[in-house]
């Protein structure tokens, strides 16, 4: 890893051409080296290297299939106490796996880290059975959703990363899904920092150590089988800019987490030199991901709201600051939310937001919100609890996180 000290055109020429000098000789010396880094906000490509050769995705594959779980999720078919049978096929499954038998369920809470974590090829298989009927079905859905994503070069053969001959993809198609994740279920993007986890008595270790020790990165997912050697899809966060990046074919871990650093290095300076030579209009909406704990909050913009419903929730232990909601406060001061969940129904996400109140035993006078958003011509009804501070609202949430409730913070529109 180099640091970068230069400012200005020089040096991010001379940081460009010792870059570009180092990924040829990447390239020349191992064949299936690929990568990619984006800019989060705009999809700029600030670095790109046999971003479209095609590639292995070993068990970034597993993405996807969280992918079409989240979506499940989303659209009220999953919840995470949905318990998934694990069939003979999904028991026979080899390492990584977490020893599931046939005749088990596996519950959605337990098969999201074990695939993050664990990248268990078992939870994988059973979460595509439960979702498509069979994993080869549950292939033609994944791969039906890489097309509607652009990742126009992918195709899915199972729901692991597995060897198979025919399942394929590219860096750039990587990082395509990658971005997916994070804009499109920021309300479970904490999971890909997931350090660990237990189940059935044991605690499983996560693979992906640049989480832990590389400034800045907050997520995302390792694979590795011997065809595709290691790769690494990774998102990180410095000041104002979010990168995602994807390095394929490392000989090692400890080499490939290597050239990502020396990547996202040379990424966030180069995205720092662009934004000083234009000036940039706010996105309409800008992800925002907080490292402060070990379970991530997301903070987002909403979409299109409706006035909400309202409703008071009775806690009385007092806080540092007594809010009223009878007050009379600037939007600005009192205009973060906690979301913890969207729901066909309006009832269900009352009762969910409600639940989170009960739960918030020592923040007093939240009031529990119900929104109608209209997304893609389908009604959602948003579970909130609202009127707070943004240092309130990420505590809340950081808590019921802690409790194994999803949430994400949001900044209420006109705040």
């Amino acid at each position: 890893m180099f640091a970068v000290r230069h400012t200005g055109k020089t040096g991010w020429l001379l940081l460009a051409i010792m870059l570009l000098l180092g990924s040829l000789s990447q390239a020349q010396a191992n064949p299936r080296y690929a990568a990619i880094v984006l800019d989060a906000e705009s999809g700029e490509v600030l670095h790109a290297s046999s971003a479209d050769a095609a590639r292995y995705p070993a068990s970034l594959t597993k993405m996807m299939t969280l992918y079409l779980l989240f979506e499940a999720m989303d659209k009220g078919l999953m919840t995470l106490d949905t318990a998934m049978p694990v069939s003979a096929h999904a028991a026979s499954m080899p390492q990584t796996n977490i020893s599931l038998k046939k005749g088990e369920r596996l519950r959605v809470r337990d098969a999201i880290p074990a695939l993050v974590v664990r990248s268990a090829n078992d939870a994988a298989v059973v979460v595509a059975e439960a979702l498509g009927g069979t994993e080869s079905e549950f292939a033609r859905m994944m791969t039906a959703k890489a097309k509607s994503m652009q990742m126009t070069s992918t195709t899915f053969r199972n729901a692991s990363g597995l060897p198979d001959n025919a399942q394929a993809s590219t860096a750039r198609d990587l990082a395509k899904l990658s971005l997916r994740l994070m804009k499109d279920f920021p309300q479970h993007y904490h999971y890909f920092s997931t350090a660990s986890f237990s189940f059935k008595g044991k605690t499983y270790h996560s693979h992906n150590r640049m989480v832990r020790n590389t400034a800045g990165v907050d997520g995302m997912k390792t694979g590795y089988i011997r065809a595709s050697g290691f790769n690494v899809a990774t998102s990180a966060q410095r000041g104002e800019h979010r990168l995602v990046g994807v390095v394929m074919g490392g000989n090692t871990a400890q080499s490939r987490d290597a050239q990502m650093v020396k990547l996202l290095d040379s990424g966030f300076a180069r995205a720092t030199e662009l934004a000083k030579a234009s000036p940039k209009t706010a996105p309409a909406r800008k992800l925002v991901v907080s490292t402060e704990v070990q379970r991530q909050v997301v903070v987002k913009e909403p979409e299109v709201r409706t006035p909400a419903v309202l409703q008071r929730a009775s806690l009385t232990v007092p806080t540092q600051q007594t809010l009223s909601v009878q007050q009379t406060l600037p939007v600005g001061e009192l205009g973060w939310a906690v979301q913890v969940g969207s729901f066909r129904v309006s009832e269900q996400a009352r009762d969910r937001a409600s639940d989170a109140a009960r739960r918030l035993d020592n923040i007093e006078l939240i009031q529990v919100a119900v929104n109608e958003v209209n997304i893609s011509n389908r009604k959602l009804f948003r579970a909130q609890l609202v009127g707070m501070h943004k240092d309130q609202a990420k505590s809340a949430c950081q808590r019921l996180a802690r409790q194994g409730m999803d949430c994400l913070v949001v900044k209420m529109t006109g705040s």
